[in-house]
C-alpha cells in the first residue's frame, strides 16, 4: 500500500512539471503552443545575452522536431518563435536588434522585395513603444496569411507572406545569428 502512495504520489509529481517544458534562468518556457488551432511542441529554448545582460529567453515551436536551420526554414507550416523579455527594451532598441539581425542573414536580393513589409514590420513595433520585462512577444507564422505580432496575446499586426518570416526566422537561425548558442538552443542541439 505505502509503494502504492508513493507510486501515486511520484506520478503526480511527474504530470505536473509537464506544464512548463524548461525553466530558463527563472522563465518557464511551456512545452507547447497553439497557432490557428494547431499545437505545435517547443523544438528549443535558450537565452539571449548581450554585454552580460539577460536581453530574451527565445522559444522556438514547431509541428515536428527541427534539428537544422534548413529544416525549420523549409517547413510551410504554423510556427512560433516567442520572446520572453527579461530586460526593458524601447521600441528602437528592439528595431535596431531586428533589422540587424535581418541585414545579416538576408542577402540585398533577398531583402528587396520585403521592404515595404519591413516597414509595416517597424510601424507594428514601434506602435507598441516598448517591451518591459514580463514581457511576451509572439511572433506567429499563419500559413497563407504571414507573420502575426502579438504582445501578452493581443495581436499587433500582420506582415504578409512566407518570404517575410523565413526572413525574420533568419536573425536567430541564419548563419550570422544573433547568438550562435541560441541558435544551437533553439534547434535543441
Amino acid at each position: 500500500m505505502k509503494e502504492m502512495i508513493l507510486s501515486l504520489l511520484a506520478l503526480g509529481l511527474v504530470a505536473s512539471t509537464n506544464v512548463f517544458a524548461l525553466d530558463i534562468s527563472g522563465t518557464n518556457v511551456p512545452d507547447k503552443a497553439t497557432v490557428e488551432g494547431t499545437e505545435l511542441s517547443l523544438n528549443g529554448a535558450g537565452m539571449r545575452t548581450k554585454f552580460m545582460f539577460k536581453v530574451y529567453v527565445a522559444a522556438l515551436y514547431t509541428a515536428a522536431k527541427k534539428t537544422s536551420a534548413d529544416e525549420v526554414l523549409a517547413d510551410a507550416g504554423a510556427k512560433r518563435m516567442q520572446l520572453f523579455i527579461r530586460r526593458e527594451l524601447s521600441a528602437e532598441q528592439l528595431l535596431e536588434a531586428l533589422n540587424e539581425g535581418l541585414k545579416a542573414n538576408n542577402t540585398a536580393a533577398e531583402l528587396a522585395p520585403l521592404d515595404a513589409r519591413m516597414k509595416e514590420f517597424d510601424n507594428i513595433l514601434t506602435s507598441v513603444g516598448k517591451a518591459s520585462p514580463g514581457n511576451i512577444i509572439a511572433l506567429d507564422y499563419l500559413p497563407g496569411t504571414g507573420t502575426r505580432v502579438q504582445l501578452n496575446g493581443q495581436s499587433k499586426g500582420t506582415i504578409a507572406g512566407e518570404d517575410f518570416n523565413k526572413a525574420l526566422l533568419k536573425i536567430w537561425l541564419g548563419p550570422e545569428a544573433v547568438q550562435s548558442s541560441l541558435k544551437k538552443a533553439l534547434l535543441g542541439n
